[in-house]
């Protein structure tokens, strides 16, 4: 079979299972190359496993680690026509690197907004594992049904409030459009993109994992955000999903006070601009990201999301802790969010247009990090 990419607007309906592969390995090689994490979790919950940022988490802990680790994530499986997704071929990677490696590890290929998934997750880590002393929450789904009432709840992208004019870029065809009008979102659709993008899941996850007594004392639980620059504001965090991150920071809140009994660390992240394929959806980010990617690698400050993760944990689990900002977020996003980095962004975003995006910004390494996603353009595989 030949596989080759098909992308769809922000979708790539093919992967490559030896590019996917290759990826894997190849992380895994630089979080090693980093040395050993000192005081490493040994146990370790990831839900939304399979690619991006909660891949990387992984990752990490486990093969600098050496933590057992048991991912959750939710992938098509291949057929005799198609292909898997990506994120299926990475959770098959990451298995087959740990069992050579001698490290435990289990991944689930379930909803995990469904009630199943968290019982049959308690059920392995009563039976394989020890009490859990990490729980990372990265999930990124735009449907999730409510276990209770069993209502189908869709996310949107959508400003709040009024109407809004963005610059974007359609990565298919590179070009660029000035002004690309949305509309707002009803309250209907704030509300279900609460309810999928929002932390009721992870508080679900965390109090049914704590009732089961599968949380080890001063288990930590980490659910991923992003904050952003302004130029990304009017679409993101004042937009719908920034909406639904307030309310992933509100059960923060909620949940901090229902691990007091065991001495339970709970953290919202602030992470810095990648490509992923969430954010591939957002309009104006793969704008954005191709403007800050290209200041950020000429001040060689650029991360990538495992050498991001990288960081984050050494520094967690190192002699020195990571940064708070006011509200009790663990800050990242420091370099991308400082003044000199927004400085040359904004200078750059009105300059930007068809025929100069690749002359002005690094829409090339964009386009690379996206296929990448899906197992293309790595090196070394046909």
């Amino acid at each position: 079979m030949i596989i080759r990419p098909r992308t769809r607007g922000f979708i790539c309906t093919t992967a490559h299972p030896v590019g996917c592969a290759t990826n894997v390995n190849n992380a895994i090689e630089r979080v090693q190359a980093g040395g050993r994490l000192p005081h490493s979790p040994r146990n370790v919950l990831v839900i939304g496993s399979s690619s991006g940022y909660g891949l990387a988490s992984r990752i990490t802990v486990a093969f600098a680690g050496g933590a057992a680790t048991l991912g959750i994530n939710f992938e098509k499986e291949p057929t005799e026509q198609k292909t898997a997704s990506a994120g299926w071929y990475n959770s098959l990677a990451f298995d087959h690197a740990a069992k050579k490696q001698g490290l435990w590890s289990k991944t689930l290929n379930q909803d995990a907004f469904a009630d199943q998934a968290k019982e049959d997750a308690i059920a392995v880590i009563k039976q394989s594992m020890q009490p859990l002393d990490l729980v990372v929450y990265s999930l990124a789904s735009p449907i999730r049904r409510d276990p209770d009432t069993g209502e189908v709840h869709r996310s949107v992208i959508k400003p709040i409030g009024e109407a809004c004019s963005v610059k974007d870029l359609n990565v298919d065809k590179a070009e660029i459009t000035d002004e690309v009008t949305l509309n707002p979102a009803s309250e209907e659709e704030i509300a279900s993109t609460v309810k999928v993008m929002g932390g009721e899941d992870w508080q679900r996850w965390i109090r049914q994992l704590s009732a089961a007594g599968v949380l080890a004392k001063g288990c930590r639980t980490l659910a991923y955000t992003y904050i952003g620059s302004e130029l990304t504001w009017p679409i993101y965090r004042n937009g719908t999903i920034g909406h639904a991150k307030e309310h992933l920071e509100q059960a923060a809140t909620q949940i901090r006070q229902e691990v007091a009994g065991i001495e339970g660390d709970v953290r919202i992240v602030a992470l810095k601009a990648v490509v992923t394929q969430a954010s591939a959806a957002i309009p104006v980010v793969p704008l954005y990201n191709s403007i800050l990617f290209r200041v950020m690698k000429q001040m060689q400050l650029h991360e990538d999301p495992v050498a991001h993760i990288d960081r984050l944990f050494r520094a967690l689990y190192g002699e020195s802790q990571p940064p708070l900002d006011d509200d009790g977020r663990i800050r990242m996003d420091e370099a991308e969010l400082s003044k000199e980095v927004q400085s040359r962004v904004l200078s750059l975003w009105p300059r930007v247009n068809t025929q100069n995006l690749r002359e002005t910004t690094d829409f090339a390494g964009f386009r690379k990090d996206f296929l990448q996603l899906f197992g293309f353009e790595v090196e070394k595989v046909d």
